[in-house]
């Protein structure tokens, strides 16, 4: 490796630095319910979102505060000597896509059969200091 990809892969660490993501894969429930969750919380401080999701009645808000959980723990992996308290992290990007469906049938009247949708989708969120 050249000097100048060095310096330029050295910065690109030190700006990775501050940021923490963590991603949830095929979770079984529809991406626009989650979506209603996700925008409640998107650009709010962790702790504030982190409550925010524990009282909410959504049903998708309870992965959501555990993937939430894992990116601020993945953030404390990469910053020991930081405290998590006084360092003002925020949800920077909260993504939800759609993920693989599965589709299964239902009989419908007349010998017909209808199509029935169990969609899946998969969360990412990434944490940043203000």
């Amino acid at each position: 490796m050249g000097a100048r990809k060095r310096i330029m892969a050295e910065k690109l660490k030190e700006a990775k630095k501050n940021t923490a993501f963590a991603k949830l894969n095929n979770e079984p429930s529809s991406p626009r319910k989650m979506r209603l969750v996700a925008d409640i919380i998107r650009g709010k401080d962790v702790f504030q979102a982190l409550n925010i999701l524990k009282f909410t009645r959504k049903h998708a808000a309870v992965p959501m505060e555990k993937l939430l959980r894992s990116a601020l723990s993945n953030w404390q992996a990469k910053n020991a000597s930081e405290d998590v308290t006084e360092s003002n992290l925020i949800v920077k990007d909260i993504m939800v896509d759609g993920g693989r469906t599965l589709k299964r049938i239902s009989p419908a009247p007349q010998g017909r059969a209808h199509r029935i949708r169990k969609r899946s989708n998969h969360i990412t969120i990434i944490l940043d200091k203000k």
